[in-house]
Formats: C-alpha cells, structure tokens, sequence
C-alpha cells in the first residue's frame, strides 16, 4: 500500500473509491490494500476526533494496571475480570475506538452514508466509548485502591473462592439472586461485602416473573453498594426498590466539572410489558423497543405504556437521588477532581460525605476505608474461613499429630487454650472457657 502523508479522510476515500470494485449484488470486493486504506480511514477520524485525550487514556490504563497487580499480589487473588468493552479498550484503546466505527465505514463505502454522516454519526460513536470507558477505569482505579488499603488492614478474600475477583456482572445473576463482587474479612473485624454495578435485571422465564422483577429494571444504579457483613444476594422484590438497604454506597466521578453535566431521567416506574410483547420486540430486531424497556430510549414503548414525568437534572442532583432512593446509612463521593464550595456545602447538607481532588491518590481515599471497616461485621458468617501459608499448615498438622487429634480446629483450640493457660496471658486475658459446639463437634 502506497503511504499517504498526512491523515486526511477525504484522501484516503478518494484512494478507496479508486482500488474498490462491487459483485453483482453491489457487495464490496475487499482485497488486502482496501482494508488497510480503510484502517487507516478509521484511524484518521479516531485521531481527529479525540486524538489528544488518547494520552490521557493511556495514563489512566496505567494507573488501573499498576493498582490491580499490587492488589493481585497482596491479597493472592489469581487474577481479575473485566467488562467486555473496557477488556477490549483497555487492551490498546486506539483498536478498541476503531472497531466502533466498523458498521459507518462500511456503509460509506457502499454509498449509504455520505462522508459528512460518516464523521457525524461515528465522532459521537467514538466520544461516547472513550467518555465510558474512562469512567469505567476510575471506577475500577478507585475499588482496587479501597481494597488495597482494606487489604493494608488485614483484610482478605474470602468470596469469589477461586480468587478470581470480577470487575464486571456478565452472567452473575442468571440464578435469580444479585451475588457480591467480592467478600472481605477481617479476623478481628468481620465480613465487607462489595457490590458493583449491581442492581440489574435478574432471569425470568414468563410474564409473571417479569412483572415480579420488573423494579431491577427501572432501578438506580450507583457504581458500588457496599454491606456489612457477608451478603451474598442483595434481592429483595417486597421493597422499593427492590434491593437490601445497603450500609454504604460509593460514586466516582472522573471528569473535570462533571457537576455541570445533565442527565435526562425519565418515569421509571412504567407498567411492565408482557413476556409475550417483550419476545415479539426481540423477534423483530427492535433494540431501540427493549433498550427503552432498560430505560434507555424512548421509542415505540411511549405507545404502550404509561411513562412518568421526565426529568433533566444535574449529575451532583442524581448523587442526591441515589442517596434519598436507597436510604444507606453513609454515601460516600469520591470526585477525581476539585469540587465547587457550594456544590459540596449542598452535598454535605444532605448527608453525603465528600472526597474530592483525589486523582490518583490511594491515600485519599483512607476516609473511606475507615467507614467500611467501621461497617464490617461477622453476620451472616456462620463459619470464618482464614487462608494460611503452605509453613503454618505444615505446623498445624504437626501439632495435630502432637495433640492426637484428627480435627484441625479442634488442634487450634486446645493449642490457643494451652497458650492463653500460660501465666504470661493471663493478665491480658485472665479466664476463656472452651468452645461447648467445640467440644461436640
């Protein structure tokens, strides 16, 4: 392929118009120059359109990357998960925005979209996944710093099992219960159950269970729910919303004066559709019908069901609902940048705690480490699980076979109840008795 040199769409259409040629059926034949040309047309509108803040990205995946391997690494997890979208961004963001642009290029070149709708219809394609997918990376920037600090503080892991901590919801609720990204436990303190993202639309097979979890589509959504305790499922359809009150809520804002954006929120306690008419939309390939089921648009569906009254409110407004809707004992914001005096006198007047000018600073969020391990707590825990190097378990057995005793938490009694026997304890713990469930077991 001959080098153009400079990156100019309009060069490289006209390069395109002239190498392309069409089958009968006015399909493309696409040989290997073409493609690159098109590549690189893609590229030139990526370039031109957010070009600059593709170094800012770059930044950010760093900070995300650096984070999560420490976290990896002190708390022994084996590895993480992702949302598709951002894996894929987050992998090299250049590719990623230009796969967004696959259909548009496509329909230029077949003459269905003309060059001006081609810049207009993919620039907004290209904005919107760089705007979200920033918003994803301080979102999970500032969860992995909150648990690296909780990790500084003894915490561990001790749900998922496998250690291999989820980022994302994908599939997580396709057995009727919206489970935690992760357990902490601290064994002085308890559990810490976080949920990110979490309240989403649970399976259903039929128009009653539709109608029955119809709340998880039309509920808020703020980035993490946070519950003391060990929480595995957070569905409760007998309240409004239909979700477990949560001890803590967490936002993260990424952007500068994200306070000044609006955002249009739309009656969201619509009458639901049926099973059947939610089928017959799928069938049909209406998207824009069932994204307007999510509360996304409002198309088709305004014909069907009665909507309540829309609303444009600022994004400072929402963090506000949030609060007032889910009723937390805390809600905790956490702002990359600096926040206007008023706005955060308006916050805090409401009760919710302010963190602001952080950036990347883990030690800025320690205020917020403090208020989840003030809610941590051993409910719902029936039995603690604590992970110990491969040398104690060689001791543990080692003192088993010393005790004479088969059961390793038994061993740990009696080898605890022989140190604490000592006269060295006894004045910082003078008396214990020994564990009756113990005893039976």
């Amino acid at each position: 392929m001959e080098p153009l040199t400079s990156c100019n769409i309009h060069q490289y259409l006209e390069k395109i118009r002239q190498e392309i040629s069409f089958d009968h059926s006015k399909t493309p034949r696409l040989n290997q120059t073409l493609l690159e040309y098109l590549d690189m047309l893609k590229q030139c509108l990526v370039m031109e359109c957010v070009g600059r803040e593709l170094d800012t990205a770059m930044k950010w995946i760093e900070h995300v990357k650096q984070i999560t391997e420490v976290l990896k690494s002190k708390l022994g997890l084996t590895g993480f998960t992702y949302p598709r979208e951002f894996s894929s961004f987050i992998s090299n963001p250049l590719e990623h925005l230009k796969k967004k642009l696959f259909n548009y290029a496509y329909d230029l070149i077949r003459g269905k979209l003309s060059l001006e709708e081609f810049q207009r219809r993919g620039a907004a394609a290209v904005r919107t996944s760089l705007r979200t997918n920033l918003r994803t990376a301080y979102q999970i920037w500032g969860l992995a710093a909150i648990m690296l600090l909780l990790a500084n503080r003894g915490y561990e892991v001790v749900y998922p099992e496998h250690r291999y901590l989820s980022f994302d919801r994908s599939g997580k609720q396709k057995l009727g219960i919206i489970p935690p990204n992760v357990v902490l436990f601290n064994i002085r303190r308890g559990f810490i159950s976080i949920f990110h993202e979490a309240p989403r639309p649970l399976c259903w097979e039929d128009t009653s269970d539709l109608q029955r979890i119809w709340g998880l589509y039309t509920a808020l959504r703020p980035d993490s729910m946070v519950y003391g305790g060990k929480v595995m499922n957070i569905v409760d359809l007998n309240s409004v919303p239909p979700i477990k009150r949560p001890d803590i809520i967490l936002e993260f804002k990424e952007l500068e004066e994200w306070y000044t954006r609006t955002r249009d929120l739309k009656g969201y306690f619509k009458k639901p559709l049926t099973a059947e008419e939610w089928r017959s939309k799928w069938i049909e390939g209406l998207y824009t019908g069932l994204a307007e089921v999510l509360g996304i648009q409002r198309t088709e569906v305004k014909q069907r069901v009665s909507e309540g009254t829309s609303l444009r409110i600022r994004e400072y407004q929402l963090v506000k609902l949030y609060y007032s809707t889910y009723k937390p004992q805390k809600m905790i914001l956490v702002s990359r940048t600096k926040m206007p005096k008023d706005i955060v006198t308006e916050l805090e007047a409401t009760g919710i705690v302010v963190i602001d000018n952080v950036g990347f600073d883990v030690e800025k969020l320690e205020p917020v480490v403090d208020a989840l391990d003030r809610v941590a707590s051993y409910e719902g825990g029936n039995r603690i699980t604590i992970s110990l190097p491969i040398e104690t378990v060689k001791l543990l057995t080692s003192a088993m076979e010393v005790l004479n005793v088969e059961n390793p938490e038994l061993a740990i009694h009696k080898a605890l109840e022989y140190l604490l026997d000592s006269e060295s304890l006894k004045r910082h713990k003078p008396s214990h008795a020994i564990d009756r469930d113990l005893q039976r077991s």
